[in-house]
């Protein structure tokens, strides 16, 4: 998932919610035990270095080594004193509204929030403390009603308005006319044509839930930095050494030697509920996960939600939308909820039926062992579910993961995602961690330059271990991101992953799926590092594209080319033997009617929470009656539950859009269909039409019709379905 700073050059509702994602960035943070905040710091007598033009090579740098919580509030003050300033040149300049005057400097404004905010994110999503919750939860209110009245000033909106009039007398050209369009739709979606009274009840609308938004996020945090102990290693059976070491090593950074620390987050619980083999345990852990926010103590989140739904509907239809789902899908691919419906329930009863199949092969496996005296008679609960389903993979294609895991060596798939973005795209990425700052000694650092060339592209860095003060999850972000218009910039990219580290002097061994996350966040850097727009404006896609890059670049994992050169084990150096391999892709198909179900349910929760006119209060009782009203199988429960859904409620980045992943993955299907249909992964010609017609273009023209001159028509569900194993009609 991307997280990307609020770029002042982007359309003016994606830089709201921009806004509002960034600053909510903290608020998404895993924040952990220790000291709350360092003594203040003093900003030098010429000025608040966080404010400085960024210096260094590979066109600047940030100066992690200067972060400091203290000094963001006074950063924050002047950063929007200075955009303000830039404002109002344009608004004041006595000259008639041209595209020229009024559009390029609003493009080429907020330079100096822009760099503020990417440090920001940083601070607030891989080195979080309380100090910087506090400060999360006083600014972001106060930085939503500067951006919401900015964009409210009729001034600004009559020279747009006066640019929009004339587009077509103008001599504008097709990218000019698209951002005098777009700029201008979206001003009028977001409030301009509104009352003087009912634009300042959409400021406090928008600044009361940004208040909701850290609220939200504050009380999962909590939860989400709760540990299980566990006293008495013999309930650990069943987890590979390595991981029960981490789990000693968190067990002792909490003050309890000697004891085992499973932290509340996906990246510790899931190993667990995948292979402990002490039941109980995994039930344990199973309900502290899926109950964050849910507990009815000073962490719950279900009021907090209950008030972020009850005002969003108010700012809906306050802008003229019935709802809150039709205001967030007005400018995405899909364009409606209903047709984000249509798309989710072709595929689900499919997922449905599949979990049905599923069920009955684990519960054949439970009753076999109950039946040897292995065990007690047991129905297969969610806790059990991905447990047995090891043992259904087992069973069905004779495969274990961890024979698979020597093989994925960490620093090993990083040199194959290198390579295949090398042979795919012509990138090439040089080491260079300890030459440049960072803001975690275990971060590496790449240029990325072109391979024909040899000139500069950016910067990736590469941030892939857990910590405390690092919020859970992957996500790629982009400190930088490139255009021309006003000189060439490069790109300075993030991916950030929550790996557990291997032992001292042991490589890092990663699991199929923490492989794949891996290639998926390095496909939004890829889309992000081939980006070559001149207009900043276009650079935006809607967020039913953003996954689509990152989801087709999963796909180079599993090729021959990938797995003899980099899948070797740890120990003897040896390639994944073929008959594993052979294994491995036979089984691809495996497990699909969980992960869809386990998915879907949170989508389409999304989607009827949002597509309604009365917002519901009792949000557990909602959640309930919509999972029973489709049909969701008591195995599973949703991906996201509501009262820990942080995609919808610590902004309103994925609200209305969790669905967002489905059509993306519908494009992916279809496009890896476009390069089997060629002849193979590797074929350039289809690569270099996915990279120039697609990844390298922005927001140039409709994504929709991109799509459409990419493949020759719109994206067939059916190879998803395929993809999938479900059956197509």
């Amino acid at each position: 998932m991307p997280r990307s700073a609020p770029h002042f050059a982007r359309r003016l509702s994606t830089l709201l919610a921009s806004t509002a994602m960034l600053v909510g960035m903290s608020q998404m943070t895993v924040t952990a035990a220790e000291p709350a905040a360092q003594p203040a710091a003093t900003a030098p007598a010429d000025g608040n270095p966080l404010l400085a033009p960024w210096t260094g090579p590979y066109e600047g740098v940030p100066p992690w080594d200067k972060l400091d919580p203290e000094l963001f509030p006074d950063a924050f003050q002047k950063a929007m004193d200075e955009t303000k300033a830039e404002v109002q040149a344009v608004i004041d300049n006595p000259e008639p509204a041209t595209f020229e005057n009024t559009h390029v400097p609003m493009m080429l404004a907020g330079d100096t929030a822009d760099r503020l905010f990417a440090l920001w994110g940083v601070q607030s999503s891989n080195k979080s403390n309380d100090r910087v919750e506090d400060i999360d939860a006083e600014w972001s209110p106060k930085i939503s009603t500067f951006y919401t009245e900015l964009f409210l000033d009729p001034r600004l909106f009559a020279r747009y308005k006066a640019v929009y009039d004339k587009r077509h007398d103008s001599g504008l050209d097709a990218q000019q006319i698209r951002i005098v369009e777009r700029s201008y739709d979206e001003m009028v979606r977001d409030g301009a044509n509104l009352s003087p009274a009912d634009k300042a009840k959409l400021v406090d609308l928008n600044a009361r839930l940004e208040g909701l938004f850290s609220t939200f996020s504050s009380k999962l945090l909590g939860d989400e930095k709760l540990y299980t102990f566990v006293t008495d290693k013999a309930e650990l059976a069943g987890l590979e050494p390595g991981f029960v070491a981490s789990l000693a090593s968190a067990a002792e950074a909490q003050g309890k030697p000697g004891q085992w620390a499973i932290k509340n987050t996906r990246s510790s619980a899931q190993p667990v509920l995948q292979n402990a083999t002490n039941r109980a345990l995994r039930e344990k852990v199973w309900r502290a996960f899926v109950n964050r926010g849910d507990n009815g103590d000073a962490n719950d989140t279900n009021a907090t939600i209950a008030e972020i739904l009850k005002l969003r509907q108010q700012r809906a239809e306050l802008l003229g939308f019935p709802n809150h789902a039709a205001y967030r899908m007005a400018d995405t691919m899909a364009k409606t909820p209903e047709n984000a419906d249509a798309l989710m329930m072709k595929v689900w009863p499919a997922a449905v039926a599949r979990v049905h199949e599923e069920v009955a092969d684990m519960q054949a496996i439970a009753d076999a062992e109950a039946k040897a005296g292995k065990g007690p008679k047991i129905s297969i609960e969610p806790w059990d579910y991905r447990y047995y389903a090891e043992k259904v993979r087992k069973a069905k294609y004779d495969l274990d993961e961890s024979e698979v895991k020597p093989y994925l060596q960490l620093d090993k798939l990083r040199d194959a995602m290198f390579w295949s973005a090398g042979q795919l795209y012509d990138l090439g990425f040089r080491e260079i961690s300890g030459t440049i700052p960072v803001f975690d000694p275990k971060v590496k650092t790449f240029e990325v330059y072109n391979l024909k060339t040899n000139a500069n592209v950016g910067v990736l860095y590469l941030d892939n271990f857990a910590r405390d003060g690092k919020r859970s999850g992957a996500w790629m972000t982009t400190y930088r991101s490139q255009q021309t218009l006003g000189g060439d910039r490069n790109v300075l990219a993030s991916n950030n992953n929550n790996f557990t580290e291997g032992a001292k002097g042991e490589p890092t061994l990663v699991s199929l799926d923490d492989a794949t996350t891996l290639f998926h966040e390095f496909g939004h850097g890829i889309h992000y590092l081939l980006q070559h727009i001149h207009y900043p404006a276009l650079a935006g896609v809607p967020r039913d594209f953003v996954e689509y890059p990152s989801q087709v670049n999963e796909n180079w994992l599993m090729t021959p080319e990938v797995l003899s050169k980099y899948a070797t084990h740890y120990q003897t150096g040896e390639p994944m033997p073929q008959a594993l391999v052979d294994k491995i892709l036979a089984s691809n198909k495996f497990n699909q009617g969980f992960e869809t179900v386990e998915y879907l349910a949170s989508a389409i929760v999304d989607m009827k929470i949002h597509d309604r006119q009365t917002p519901p209060a009792d949000i557990d009782k909602f959640e309930r009656e919509t999972l029973a009203e489709i049909g969701m199988p008591k195995e599973i429960v949703m991906r996201h539950r509501l009262p820990q859904f942080g995609h919808l409620f610590s902004s309103d980045a994925y609200s209305a859009g969790y669905y967002s992943y489905l059509w993306s993955e519908t494009m992916d299907a279809d496009t890896w269909a476009a390069f089997t249909e060629a002849g193979g992964p590797w074929d350039r010609t289809v690569a270099d039409r996915f990279r120039t017609i697609l990844l390298m273009t922005g927001n140039e023209t409709d994504r929709a019709e991109a799509y459409r001159a990419f493949r020759g028509r719109d994206p067939d569900v059916k190879a998803l379905l395929a993809k999938r194993g479900f059956p197509v009609e």
